[in-house]
């Protein structure tokens, strides 16, 4: 596993570094957003662990530009605690919101649940024109690859899975974030709202279950 660390507080980078090395966990630095994507562009990163708040480019940008070019997780760090900074996170694709001061330990545990993913045994899953092969983590819709956060693919997987089935949005948190998640269920709804925009033309296979979750729809 390697990280990105991107942070414009050394003591901060030096904190988390310290940690990722009693795991054995790889990991490259930046201490700003501009930095960051040209390490994104250069390296297969499997979790980056983003500022908010930095000179040249916040993390905002950098998590938009890196969204670009590729589907790594993002943890953000932030000393801000409202609402609408985490959903406005989520809102562009970021995986996991860590407040600030924070637990080195818990971080570690935040990095190893984001970076899991769901096991299937099959290798291509399709439903009409929407394709998802799951040995490279491709979805493609009517043949046009669309490019889906860690999050965002897992809930689809987990969705097709219990396929017409409901599933609660506390069934999906304790399911695809993996840890006791520090929030509400509007996270979720976050989440399959990007999802559906991803979709396109086969949104509608994702049905709201009002006042309950979830359910991915199809009949042949």
């Amino acid at each position: 596993m390697q990280v990105l660390i991107v942070d414009d507080e050394s003591l901060i980078r030096e904190v988390i570094k310290e940690y990722l090395n009693l795991e054995n966990i790889e990991y490259l630095e930046a201490e700003n957003g501009e930095e960051a994507v040209r390490l994104a562009k250069e390296n297969n990163f499997d979790v980056i662990i983003m500022d908010i708040m930095m000179p040249k480019m916040d993390g905002y940008q950098a998590v938009k530009e890196i969204r670009k070019f590729s589907n790594v997780p993002f943890i953000m760090l932030s000393a801000r605690n409202e609402e609408y900074d985490k959903l406005t996170c989520f809102d562009i694709g970021v995986d996991d919101y860590v407040t600030k001061p924070f637990s080195p330990r818990e971080l570690i545990a935040r990095i190893k649940a984001v970076t899991k993913r769901n096991k299937t045994s099959e290798e291509i899953i399709k439903y009409d024109g929407l394709e998802i092969n799951t040995l490279a983590h491709e979805v493609t819709v009517d043949n046009e690859q669309v490019f889906l956060t860690p999050k965002e693919y897992d809930l689809l997987l987990y969705l097709i899975a219990n396929k017409n089935i409901v599933v609660t949005r506390e069934n999906l948190l304790e399911n695809i974030w993996g840890y006791d998640f520090y929030g509400d269920d509007r996270t979720v709804d976050t989440h399959i709202k990007n999802l559906r925009n991803n979709l396109g033309p086969y949104r509608n296979f994702i049905v709201t279950i009002r006042k309950v979750g979830y359910k991915f729809e199809y009949k042949n």
